[in-house]
């Protein structure tokens, strides 16, 4: 097949072209999470029922898998500056095969909370060297568009995997849904295999050892614009995840809604999530990429003040909260390639750690976000309005202020 094709910029000048099977499997590996989360969101409800236990046990299962993703790219990202990406990624790939396996077979709770967070761990290597990947081989305005583009790709999962979901989960069971999530592991496995050359030569590599990695962690931990755009991205993931964590149980314990309808409307607030991050890639040939970023944040907050005002007026605002709930999901496409690309180029000699810190954030909040919204009753879109709120405050806090003054002129 050919080669994506990016218009470069100045700060791109030694960027190399990614072949678009080469793309497609990153993107595949990116959205692992995504898969791995939303395909088996419709059965929740029903995996507790199976399993005899509460909704916050169940709710343990995305946690521990959020957790499981933050350690997986913190641990292995900085590895990977040392060791290359390729072999990494197909360990990683491998294992998820397995612990796609072995969360079908779960007999209790305790184990499918267990193959969960190993599942999160081998997912988050493919997710941080996805990265890294395109970080080796890109920066600027090119690295941004081809974020955004993965992100497109990428998007659909969260488009078909609750309707995957809600659809295997009649003739399936919620066990289904894991054997899908293991089979789809063996595909990506092969993919990277055919696809995925090393990208960090051997001469670019730092020196392996515990005392190189901390050294590299706090690098980027000290680069202050890196910081700012980090806790931009993470923030804001955490903004969609308070929605993903809480509208399984809003919409269908709260309001009614059957998990067939459900699916339904997460996959058109993902549809509009991909539409925005697609968008993006065409946007920024004429604004800046920061210029971008910090305009959808503005607007995300003006969303969120929007949603907590009118959950606290009527909890039961059924219209109202569902085209707000597609506003916020559409407008953080125009946060996350953004910030992306603006993070990792602060921090580009080291772009495993930099990529590493990036996910591990990203996903941490997304682990203690479920904890906030289940808060007060976990029917009520109350606790869910209130998160979104106070995480973009801080992301809007943390890009205004930690990259003010930034030298680029992204």
């Amino acid at each position: 097949m050919g080669t994506i094709i990016v218009v470069s910029d100045s700060s791109s000048s030694a960027a190399r072209p990614i072949p678009t099977v080469m793309l497609l499997t990153l993107a595949l590996l990116s959205a692992t999470a995504p898969l791995s989360i939303d395909m088996y969101l419709p059965a929740m409800p029903s995996i507790g029922s199976a399993l005899q236990t509460d909704d916050s046990v169940v709710q343990l299962t995305l946690t521990t898998f959020m957790i499981g993703l933050a350690i997986g790219q913190l641990v292995i990202g900085p590895v990977s500056d040392a060791l290359g990406r390729r072999r990494l990624l197909l360990v990683g790939t491998a294992v998820l095969l397995g612990t796609g396996v072995l969360a079908a077979l779960s007999p209790t709770i305790e184990v499918l909370i267990v193959a969960r967070f190993i599942q999160g761990f081998s997912g988050g290597i493919g997710v941080v060297l996805a990265r890294a990947v395109i970080s080796d081989r890109t920066t600027g305005i090119t690295a941004a568009k081809l974020f955004s583009l993965m992100m497109v790709i990428g998007g659909l999962a969260p488009v078909v995997a609750p309707l995957i979901g809600g659809a295997v989960l009649g003739p399936l069971g919620w066990r289904g849904i894991f054997w899908i999530l293991a089979g789809l592991a063996a595909v990506t496995l092969a993919a990277v295999w055919a696809t995925v050359p090393e990208t960090l030569p051997a001469e670019h590599r730092h020196p392996a050892g515990a005392a190189t990695v901390a050294r590299s962690l706090a690098g980027v931990l000290r680069n202050r614009v890196f910081v700012g755009y980090t806790l931009g991205f993470g923030f804001t993931f955490g903004a969609l995840f308070s929605y993903i964590s809480a509208s399984p149980f809003v919409l269908q314990d709260g309001m009614g809604f059957s998990p067939g309808v459900f699916s339904l409307f997460f996959a058109l607030n993902a549809v509009g999530l991909t539409a925005s991050n697609f968008l993006n890639t065409k946007l920024i040939d004429h604004v800046a990429p920061r210029t971008v970023l910090r305009y959808a944040l503005m607007v995300l907050l003006a969303i969120a003040v929007a949603m907590t005002v009118t959950v606290s007026i009527d909890s039961n605002a059924k219209a109202p909260l569902l085209v707000l709930m597609f506003l916020l999901t559409t407008t953080i496409g125009f946060v996350f390639g953004n910030a992306t690309a603006l993070a990792m180029d602060a921090v580009r000699d080291v772009a495993g750690s930099g990529s590493a810190v990036l996910g591990a954030f990203q996903f941490t909040v997304g682990a203690a976000v479920p904890l906030l919204v289940g808060v007060g009753a976990e029917a009520s879109p109350v606790p869910m309005a209130i998160s979104v709120l106070a995480v973009i405050v801080i992301a809007s806090t943390a890009v205004f202020t930690l990259t003010r003054g930034q030298d680029a002129p992204a």
